[in-house]
């Protein structure tokens, strides 16, 4: 890749993927409507999100590990995700995926889109089983919000050439610190707050948004 001209950090479940993690797991786990419901009270912004994701773990326990090959399988990337992906890197912006969601999908979508920065929630595992608990530092809104900033710092990039891409309430602190923050098919929590948004799941629809592209 070519000198670094800038960063773009994108939320993952809702954003990149068309699906909410947790709920697919929910489904294996056959509480999937009582995840579901609270992952929408946490991406509307009526619920903290971290209870809710502890909450939402919570009923995950007992789960085996080998369930996340499954999930990986039923989880589809968002029109010219990809693509898009390959725009930016080959135009030196550097790409990372930090997610509320759960480290091993995140990690098997930043292998298969040759993304490099990644951060995403540890779930405790013991005996080759979920335990219903997380495991490590959450990644909250806030620190949603540093990691695009430790990134933006580790790359000497000023503020203006970073960019943050989410979908719901707990990517507000991210949208609000990057130069430009866009909601993606954002909740209307998010365009309440956030001018600049795309409301197709076309990923081609977000180049128009980066100037620093022309």
């Amino acid at each position: 890749m070519s000198q670094v001209k800038g960063l773009c950090v994108m939320d993952v479940d809702g954003t990149l993927i068309l699906e909410e993690v947790i709920d697919l797991l929910g489904r294996e786990a056959g509480c999937e409507e009582g995840i579901s419901k609270i992952t929408r009270l946490a991406m509307q912004g009526k619920m903290d999100f971290e209870t809710s994701l502890r909450e939402r773990v919570a009923l995950l326990k007992g789960l085996p590990v080998a369930v996340f090959e499954t999930v990986i399988k039923s989880i589809h990337l968002s029109q010219n995700a990809k693509e898009f992906i390959s725009i930016l890197q080959n135009n030196g912006i550097l790409v990372g995926l930090v997610s509320g969601g759960f480290s091993p999908v995140v990690e098997s979508l930043a292998k298969s889109l040759d993304v490099h920065y990644l951060l995403a929630n540890q779930l405790e595992v013991k005996d080759g089983f979920l335990t219903g608990r997380l495991a490590g530092e959450i990644v909250t809104p806030r620190v949603k919000k540093e990691i695009l900033e430790k990134w933006r710092e580790k790359l000497d990039l000023p503020r203006e050439r970073t960019i943050a891409i989410g979908d719901g309430a707990n990517d507000l602190f991210m949208l609000k610190t990057a130069g430009l923050g866009i909601g993606f098919c954002a909740k209307e929590v998010v365009k309440k707050e956030i001018a600049c948004h795309v409301d197709k799941r076309d990923f081609f629809e977000v180049l128009p948004l980066l100037d620093f592209l022309k």
